[in-house]
């Protein structure tokens, strides 16, 4: 499962954006750079279904990524989705030049959605930051930051006990086992790679 699910057991009802405990935000997409001057913005998906997510009338709900010039969180709503060869570009209603646009950048989108029954076998991308990453003979290669979705296939980001960053392809072959409970994930990487 490569999709990003937050739940809330108990909604702060100081939050506006709190979510009822029937309900989980899904992460769908990154905002990106600003695409022309009326307030476009090319979107990183988290989604296999973006013309459904992310079509227009689609009220998003917006939280800021660590850059993200505005700070403020709010939901977006869709007013237009188009794509540029693989790229996918969206418009908000309110947001209609290229400064608006691009304070938005590295806001994470999300959609409520019901909440779904725990399954124990299963896994979201958004939980294995923090996962402690074991070669076969149980050797540490570092911890988990991020699975980085593109376009051929994801990369299993992993800083190393020297802080490097090393991109894993995230295939079976390579990463055969994610064991949520005891928190790690055991990577066979060909040799050189760590």
């Amino acid at each position: 499962m490569s999709s990003a699910h937050q739940r809330r057991e108990h909604p702060d009802t100081s939050d506006p954006q709190a979510l009822p405990e029937t309900a989980e935000r899904l992460r769908v997409a990154r905002v990106g750079k600003p695409h022309g001057v009326r307030g476009e913005v090319t979107v990183q998906l988290f989604t296999d279904e973006p013309t459904v997510r992310l079509a227009p009338g689609a009220v998003l709900i917006r939280t800021p990524g660590r850059a993200t010039p505005d700070r403020t969180t709010a939901s977006l709503t869709v007013s237009g989705q188009r794509w540029n060869k693989s790229i996918c570009l969206l418009t908000f209603a309110g947001i209609g030049d290229r400064d608006a646009a691009e304070a938005l950048r590295g806001s994470f989108l999300h959609v409520e959605v019901p909440a779904e029954p725990e399954d124990e076998d299963g896994w979201y991308s958004h939980q294995i930051a923090g996962f402690r990453c074991v070669g076969a003979q149980e050797q540490d290669l570092g911890t988990a930051r991020e699975i980085i979705t593109g376009a051929a296939q994801d990369l299993l980001s992993v800083e190393t006990p020297s802080g490097e960053e090393v991109l894993v392809p995230f295939v079976e072959e390579l990463v055969p086992g994610i064991d949520v409970e005891a928190r790690t994930i055991r990577l066979d990487p060909p040799v050189g790679l760590f």
